[in-house]
């Protein structure tokens, strides 16, 4: 019988990956792949699922869970999530994509003078949460609170405390505001128990 139980990396193990920063109570799974992890900066209270690869300059803030089965591809530009943002499982994200319109060669094969890629930094504001198996492209802003569901194509920005799906999406809701009194609830119980 297999055990379905996720492993994390200890202290020393995360330490032994390389990033250029790791903050406190940070898990990641054993089975996660970072490619140029001296990229990459982590937050605290950020969990990393199995099987998300992580490639290029990614920015990790506080409380962040990343979804087993995600990949977070960071050409040249960066990938950011602010705190509380997250992906659920199957996401994939990037800050660069070859131009699929004919005009150019494709493939990270070809050298680049035959290419014309497509790039541009990825922002994932406060509590900005994309759903299952969605995709992001290069130059998208998720603003605060912005809500993606399922299966959802993010071609453009995603205005704040907002609900959006689709291929491509739309907005579809306006999301509640509720969470941040959560937040401050959860800030003043760390800060109590810090005192």
């Amino acid at each position: 019988m297999l055990n379905s139980r996720m492993a994390f990396l200890s202290e020393n193990e995360l330490r032994k990956i390389g990033l250029l920063y790791i903050g406190k109570r940070v898990r990641i799974s054993e089975r996660a792949t970072f490619h140029s992890p001296h990229l990459v900066r982590i937050g605290d209270d950020v969990r990393i699922d199995d099987f998300v690869v992580v490639s290029g300059r990614v920015t990790f803030g506080n409380y962040v869970h990343i979804g087993v089965l995600c990949s977070i591809l960071a050409g040249s530009e960066e990938v950011l999530f602010h705190d509380f943002s997250g992906l659920a499982p199957g996401c994939r994200i990037f800050s660069a994509s070859d131009d699929y319109l004919g005009s150019a060669l494709t493939n990270p094969t070809v050298p680049l003078k035959y290419r014309k890629p497509i790039v541009g930094k990825v922002i994932f504001e406060r509590h900005a949460i994309v759903g299952s198996n969605s995709v992001v492209l290069p130059g998208v802003t998720l603003n605060e609170g912005a809500s993606v569901g399922a299966l959802s194509l993010v071609n453009r920005d995603v205005d704040a405390w907002t609900i959006s799906a689709g291929v491509p999406i739309r907005t579809i809701a306006k999301r509640k505001r509720d969470l941040l009194k959560l937040e401050k609830t959860l800030h003043i119980e760390l800060h109590n128990q810090i005192n």
